[in-house]
């Protein structure tokens, strides 16, 4: 009698050394798949496979700078239509944003309108539209050609205050196309006007 309590000890035992087998192997896991040493054929494979970095944009004039760049091309167009038309005959304000050429052909233009005892009167009334119409890079420039929708109102007036041409109490619509430019190797972030299309 008592061999058959011996008996049931031990298979009660084994029962639960048998349950805490498969609740450990449920918790940690069992090992699977090949856990040895790799074959030298596939560490060949391994060092054959090319890992190809990351390659860096080459767009310096994507989508963000665009914007950016058209923010600015406002602020210019302003500043050399004001500063060409106001009536000082002289251009101060918009030089930095010229290059040379062009510079040289608002100079003249203004001297020719003074020797005529001429002057102009302006008020910027705001830029109503002004998108990219193209942009070019060649070598190290690029050349960005931009539409300008704007208002102003605007006349010129002789040296009796004469007007000559234009109208001060009316808002005129002017339609234009400029071409900027810059260095992209330079440091020097502006950009220049170098061409006036229309």
């Amino acid at each position: 009698m008592n061999y058959s309590f011996e008996y049931i000890d031990i298979i009660l035992l084994a029962m639960i050394a048998g349950f805490i087998f498969l609740r450990l192997r449920g918790i940690l896991g069992k090992r699977t798949g090949f856990e040895g040493k790799a074959p030298e054929q596939f560490k060949e494979v391994l060092k054959n496979i090319k890992i190809e970095p990351q390659k860096k944009s080459n767009n310096i004039f994507d989508e963000q700078a665009q914007k950016e760049f058209i923010k600015g091309a406002k602020i210019a167009y302003e500043t050399i239509i004001t500063d060409f038309s106001d009536n000082d005959n002289k251009i101060t304000n918009s030089k930095p944003l010229l290059d040379n050429e062009v510079y040289k052909q608002f100079s003249e233009a203004l001297k020719e309108r003074d020797s005529r005892g001429h002057y102009a009167e302006i008020t910027f009334i705001g830029v109503n539209k002004a998108e990219i119409k193209e942009h070019k890079k060649s070598g190290n420039i690029l050349n960005v050609t931009v539409n300008f929708i704007g208002e102003v109102i605007t006349c010129i007036r002789d040296k009796d205050k004469k007007i000559i041409s234009g109208d001060p109490e009316k808002i005129k619509k002017i339609y234009d196309t400029w071409v900027f430019s810059r260095d992209t190797t330079s440091q020097n972030p502006n950009w220049r006007l170098v061409s006036i299309l229309t």
